[in-house]
């Protein structure tokens, strides 16, 4: 059995991987924040040398963007030095490494798709720090997949349950028209994560679900396929400040052209979140 460790296990996507993973193919490991801080070089090092694992998926990160734009320490240690701790462990272990990372390292102004051959350009802190764990990764290790995505959404905080959760307490909201992506279920995203663990081919990765549209039309979607009634009111996006790039819309290039994975459309993959 390969020694399977998911670091940030109490995640969005860090939950999803253990809820579609099979158990007699992995012994997993799951630690967060409580059981090893990802930013103290010596316990996760030390972890590391008891554990001996053969692959870690870094799935612990702060993500909430307000939160890294007040506090960029905070976001640098976990979201970068994190993810650099993590590949020391790879490299002396002779592990694979899962980095996930965003498509908030593009500034969100090109008119088409971004592919991993687009330069980055990130605008926020959020975005600045998770380039920084990409670029920790690639130095430090050589067997990496970074996973970038977006607009990702599972069990726990996220645009798909806080519209849901407006449903219930709101009699109406104002929706951007003009941020535009490709919501992701994490369970979706996961499935391509332990597909891409049994290969040997390293790099960078868009993963995100086939598709795009608008958060409006995203929002739209939902309420449609949940039966849920809520007056969506359309806005743009400076007048609802969300500290995310307006074009956020990822092509999955490499996984097209090595013919590697196939991800499902965003409808199909949020048709079975909500029957779940």
């Amino acid at each position: 059995m390969l020694k399977l460790w998911i670091a940030g296990s109490e995640s969005q996507i860090g939950k999803a991987i253990l809820a579609v993973l099979d158990p007699m193919k992995y012994e997993v490991l799951c630690t967060d924040q409580e059981e090893l801080d990802i930013t103290d070089t010596e316990n996760v090092l030390s972890y590391g040398e008891i554990n001996r694992p053969d692959v870690i998926i870094n799935c612990a990160a702060i993500t909430d963007s307000k939160r890294c734009e007040e506090n960029p320490e905070l976001a640098y240690r976990v979201n970068a030095l994190g993810a650099r701790n993590l590949s020391l462990v790879a490299r002396k272990h002779n592990a694979k490494i899962v980095q996930l990372s965003t498509d908030d390292v593009f500034d969100g102004t090109k008119e088409t798709p971004y592919t991993e051959f687009d330069p980055t350009h990130p605008m926020t802190v959020y975005g600045r720090s998770k380039q920084a764990g990409e670029n920790y990764v690639k130095e430090f290790t050589h067997k990496h997949f970074i996973v970038r995505s977006t607009w990702v959404y599972g069990e726990g905080k996220n645009f798909v349950n806080a519209l849901l959760q407006s449903a219930k307490t709101e009699k109406e909201v104002f929706i951007p028209t003009d941020q535009i992506g490709s919501p992701t279920s994490a369970k979706d995203l996961a499935r391509l994560i332990l597909h891409l663990i049994d290969t040997n081919e390293y790099g960078t990765y868009h993963a995100t679900c086939k598709g795009h549209c608008s958060r409006f039309a995203f929002a739209e979607e939902i309420l449609r396929l949940s039966g849920k009634s809520l007056k969506l009111n359309p806005a743009l996006a400076k007048d609802v400040p969300t500290a995310r790039p307006n074009n956020a819309v990822l092509d999955n290039f490499i996984l097209r052209i090595i013919d590697l994975y196939d991800m499902p459309t965003w409808q199909e993959s949020l048709k079975e979140y909500l029957e779940g």
